[in-house]
């Protein structure tokens, strides 16, 4: 079954963008693109979409007032609203809207593609479900285990992720599904980093936690081992009396997760393979060192040479000269581009 998708935005970058995104899926589209308000409701008066992506500021008519024609026309049609304002109360209002989801400039691609597939209903392709991780014993008792620990602790979700970001388990969904990626890649950014600090100081097991109060729902990162983590979310988790709780059962259920891990044949990694990850990660002394010594910036303060305007300004001049850019034709490459892509014969001289 072919699904209609309308992306409206007067910024032609943002279209092929989005296009080129949708396109990388296994689905079944009939793209559409439209500059302007007036022209996208054309082509929603000639025929029925199932998926409008608007952008808020357009010429003419906003985005608000798009989708709401096109809602009243096509009631079935979804809508995902993108924006790059600032300004916190136009962000307030297009969340409120009624859209599928809302994302903001510059937009995770990940994100919006996973919500193209859950607002037509489509096989998930880009995020895994709870279902998708069941695909063996090992992993059914692992959603098993966590969805026990979601409802005995009253959490909305809990993920169980690799040091490379990807779901390994899942129970339940975020409150905004649609920044699911965005988050989780951020929050493996800081496990990564306290994995590194637990190297330095020579800690067995990490026991660093980290906990994000307040916001649309409190968010608590706990470390299995040096390669996975547990990411907790939900309302008032971080309360002071349920904290305490919460952390002395999460302690429970790394034992339980490790054991399960090992099951999936999952070992943790060896002290001589995190002491090599981290000389890698390092970056050497003399690649951070400063270029100019003390006593070269005390002779340069010392300096009291008065420049001139005409100084400057050929100063400047030959900067741009330096600087110029040569003009690129899109549709032609030069050798060393079309060597770099394997189109050039090879030398066998």
């Amino acid at each position: 079954m072919t699904h209609r998708i309308l992306i409206v935005d007067d910024h032609r970058d943002i279209i092929r963008l989005l296009h080129s995104a949708l396109d990388s899926l296994e689905h079944d589209f009939d793209i559409i693109e439209a500059p302007s308000g007036e022209e996208a409701f054309l082509e929603v008066s000639r025929s029925k979409i199932d998926l409008a992506v608007l952008d808020y500021l357009l010429p003419g008519m906003s985005g608000l007032e798009l989708m709401a024609k096109i809602s009243a026309r096509n009631p079935e049609a979804q809508t995902i609203l993108i924006s790059g304002s600032k300004k916190r109360k136009i962000r307030k209002e297009l969340r409120e809207a009624g859209a599928f989801a809302f994302f903001e400039k510059p937009i995770s691609l990940t994100d919006f593609l996973d919500a193209v597939e859950r607002s037509l209903e489509l096989e998930r392709t880009v995020l895994p479900t709870e279902e998708d991780d069941e695909s063996s014993d090992a992993h059914k008792n692992m959603s098993g285990l966590l969805a026990k620990f979601r409802q005995n602790m009253d959490a909305q979700v809990i993920f169980l992720l690799s040091d490379q970001g990807h779901v390994l388990a899942r129970a339940g969904s975020l409150t905004d599904s649609s920044l699911e990626a965005s988050l989780l890649s951020a929050l493996m950014g800081i496990f990564r980093a306290g994995q590194k600090v637990s190297g330095y100081i020579h800690q067995e097991t990490p026991l660093s936690y980290h906990i994000f109060p307040g916001g649309d729902q409190d968010i608590l990162l706990v470390p299995v081992n040096h390669t996975h983590a547990l990411i907790v979310a939900g309302e008032e988790l971080a309360a002071r009396k349920k904290v305490l709780d919460l952390t002395d059962a999460l302690m429970m259920l790394k034992s339980e997760v490790e054991h399960v891990l090992n099951a999936m044949g999952v070992s943790r990694p060896s002290a001589e393979e995190m002491n090599k990850y981290l000389e890698e990660e390092d970056v050497p002394e003399e690649l951070i060192e400063d270029e100019i010594t003390s006593g070269e910036l005390d002779a340069l303060f010392k300096q009291k040479t008065k420049i001139q305007t005409s100084e400057i300004k050929s100063f400047w001049d030959d900067a741009v000269d330096a600087q110029q850019i040569q003009e690129v034709d899109a549709d032609k490459l030069s050798y060393e581009q079309a060597h770099q892509l394997g189109l050039t014969p090879e030398d066998n001289t």
